[in-house]
């Protein structure tokens, strides 16, 4: 179970270094954890921008409209959720999202 202040285990189970001990990191040692941070970031958008791109060959082989209004609300519901659960501002991670989302809208038209 996570103390007070401490972030909650993600699914995966990797927990964010906890603010005490960032604390005792020296900076080139916290550059360090964001630069980890930031590959494993790029790595799980990769791996989203390839789902997103399964799903648009699905789209386009049963004729389905390139935008699904219900299904980007859905996720940005999820975005917001987890931000709450993270204690992440829920706008920059909305943000994100709605970015990721345009974006992969934006290769599907030009696939068609």
């Amino acid at each position: 179970m996570a103390h007070e202040n401490e972030p909650e285990r993600s699914d995966d189970g990797v927990t964010p270094t906890a603010p005490d001990e960032t604390d005792e990191m020296s900076i080139d040692e916290l550059r360090a954890e964001i630069e980890t941070i930031d590959r494993e970031l790029v790595e799980l958008i990769a791996q989203r921008t390839y789902v997103a791109d399964t799903v648009a060959r699905v789209k386009a082989d049963q004729d389905l409209a390139t935008t699904d209004e219900d299904q980007e609300q859905a996720v940005m519901d999820r975005a917001g959720e987890n931000a709450s659960r993270f204690e992440v501002d829920s706008n920059l991670v909305k943000a994100i999202f709605r970015l990721l989302i345009e974006l992969n809208k934006i290769e599907q038209r030009e696939r068609r």
